[in-house]
């Protein structure tokens, strides 16, 4: 019997007709491979306050992210991303059932290996709380990050249980890991604490606000500290992304999001992770075809800046 570095049995006469993110053929090696970016899937939703279901997130993600595949001159990049960006599927991370900590540390564990032989992560979740010990990870590597956070919350809850995907950035400012005055939230439109001191653009800010200059205080924020992008796809108002756990109405629209991630490619971004999306609540796809969007613009604004 054979395991991958991810601890998932791997049947070799398999191999060839699995695929992973865009019809990538996934790489069971990731640690070991010419890779610059590196896709993970982490199923995980027990640290979830409202609905479970974004354990199916990863693999929803891929599934409809075929429909993104044959485009080879992405619009409105104009160039063909494998070209200049060297990118593989690793498939989804194992961990104990019902296990938190043991994610945790296996997750932690995965991305330091995949830092350490000079990888970047693109990670989808999952709920939101995988992104904490994505941070403790990134953190060995980059030291104190910059947070650039698009959500419907703030996520910074202080008075919830110790696994919960409402409190990673009450507890990662504590911890060290990221820099609230170089951090900033997008989209927020439910109650939070100002005591955490991250600079926040809530949903009325944004929608008096022209796109370059939500752009520009992004930019100003954030400075040139390496950069943990994460985003929480119930920021997209629900009539775009239905699929999700916690939704909120009056949120940005897929439009402006994909211009507002494009518009990040100068940012040093040192990690990146996608979270919430849920399938079993848009069986439309909707919400999953979406995310797989947006995470296909973060490798794209990562390849823009390897055109001369």
């Amino acid at each position: 019997m054979t395991y991958n570095t991810l601890g998932n049995y791997i049947d070799n006469s398999l191999i060839s007709n699995a695929f992973g993110f865009l019809r990538l053929p996934l790489n069971f090696y990731p640690y070991n491979s010419d890779a610059e970016w590196v896709i993970t899937g982490i199923p995980f939703d027990i640290a979830t306050s409202g609905r479970a279901g974004s354990r199916g997130g990863p693999a929803a993600i891929r599934q409809v992210s075929t429909n993104l595949a044959w485009e080879k001159q992405r619009w409105p990049w104009n160039f063909c991303l494998n070209e200049y960006l060297k990118i593989i599927d690793c498939g989804d991370l194992v961990f104990s059932i019902g296990d938190a900590n043991d994610m945790c540390k296996k997750l932690q564990l995965h991305i330091e290996k995949l830092l350490e032989s000079n990888k970047r992560c693109l990670t989808f979740g999952g709920d939101h709380f995988i992104t904490l010990p994505l941070l403790r990870s990134h953190y060995k590597y980059f030291g104190k990050m910059a947070l650039v956070h698009f959500d419907a919350h703030s996520d910074t809850n202080y008075n919830t249980s110790k696994y919960d995907h409402g409190s990673m950035f009450y507890h990662a400012p504590i911890e060290g890991l990221i820099d609230p005055a170089h951090s900033i939230q997008i989209g927020i439109r439910t109650e939070f604490c100002c005591k955490h001191n991250f600079k926040v653009l809530d949903i009325i800010q944004i929608n008096n606000m022209h796109i370059n200059e939500v752009l520009n205080e992004i930019k100003k924020t954030v400075g040139k500290k390496p950069v943990y992008l994460t985003f929480d796809i119930d920021c997209l108002d629900p009539s775009y992304a239905p699929g999700t756990g916690t939704q909120v109405v009056g949120g940005l629209t897929s439009d402006y999001a994909l211009k507002l991630v494009r518009g990040l490619q100068t940012l040093n971004i040192i990690g990146m992770d996608l979270v919430e999306v849920a399938p079993i609540y848009d069986k439309s796809e909707i919400t999953a075809l979406v995310a797989a969007t947006i995470a296909l613009e973060m490798l794209y604004i990562q390849a823009s800046k390897k055109i001369k």
